[in-house]
């Protein structure tokens, strides 16, 4: 299995494009936020033409009502690398979300469903006074965290609260993994942070005449909960706030360039220094001309 991975608009895309065009291999999503099927241009997901140049798989195939996350993916991308196995062919896994990425390859932590009156309770407290339950009851997971971490911090204590052991105790347990099951070979693409942000800024003003604005539209009119994760897709909020008149349109484009940028650094950091060192890495962005697909992945080896 090929996996290339990195920051949004790194040119991930199309390099798996190209190598899958090279060898016949089939596209696999590892994008939180391209499985939305609602959303095709606001999260980049790979347009009708460039989806009928190679077979795709996991892209826009959940409906933003959803709650998906990470080990509902996971358990998904299994079947789907094993179905695509089975075909004879190679997976091409590409996307920019660690956590998904991590959770195929490693397994996940097989916690409890929480108990949703402790959730409800959890959820309902104050960060501050969440956190300083937390010091109390899981130590290790309050020095951990940041206290204004809202997120983690309500998940730690919840899981604590709810199974009688800790998040860090479930997490060494991890099951699911395929990651030694598979012959694998990695590309991190981490470009220059300086091409990265002029990139993610040209991209998203083209994403408004391209569509992004109609799609938002769409979305907003369905009243979905603001908390589900198609909701808080970078772009979303910004577009849905302009169009209800509660944001000017340059302070809209400003504030969701500056969301990308921000999720991209964060990306960039992951993937720097997360995967195994010996994992390639390469500041080389898919539009260089020098940009060679056989001599950054075995083809030979990719195809036996």
């Amino acid at each position: 299995m090929a996996l290339i991975a990195g920051p949004t608009a790194s040119g991930k895309s199309a390099l798996a494009l190209a190598l899958a065009e090279r060898i016949g291999g089939t596209i696999v999503n590892a994008d939180a936020s391209q499985v939305y099927r609602d959303l095709r241009v606001v999260t980049a997901r790979p347009s009708l033409e460039e989806e009928a140049r190679a077979t795709h798989r996991l892209f826009g195939h959940v409906d933003a009502a959803a709650p998906h996350n990470a080990a509902i993916w996971a358990s998904e991308a299994r079947a789907v690398i094993a179905d695509i196995h089975a075909g004879g062919r190679t997976p091409i896994l590409v996307g920019g979300t660690g956590l998904y990425i991590r959770t195929l390859l490693d397994g996940i932590a097989p916690v409890p469903e929480i108990d949703p009156t402790v959730r409800g309770e959890v959820r309902g407290m104050a960060v501050a006074d969440a956190h300083a339950a937390l010091q109390r009851e899981d130590a290790e997971a309050a020095a951990r965290l940041l206290p204004s971490d809202t997120t983690r911090v309500a998940r730690a204590l919840e899981v604590v609260r709810s199974s009688g052991r800790t998040l860090a105790d479930w997490q060494r347990e991890k099951i699911g993994g395929i990651g030694n099951a598979i012959r694998l070979a990695p590309l991190l693409l981490i470009p220059d942070s300086a091409w990265l942000a002029d990139r993610i800024d040209r991209r998203f003003v083209a994403m408004l005449d391209q569509g992004a604005v109609e799609e938002v539209e769409v979305l907003a009119s369905r009243k979905l909960d603001p908390s589900l994760p198609a909701m808080r897709a970078i772009g979303v909020p910004e577009i849905a706030a302009w169009l209800s008149g509660t944001l000017a349109r340059d302070a809209m484009i400003e504030r969701a360039q500056a969301a990308s940028r921000q999720y991209a650094k964060r990306q960039r950091t992951w993937f720097r220094h997360q995967p195994p060192q010996d994992w390639p890495r390469t500041a080389q962005s898919c539009n260089s001309n020098i940009f060679q697909i056989d001599t950054l992945f075995p083809i030979e080896w990719l195809t036996r």
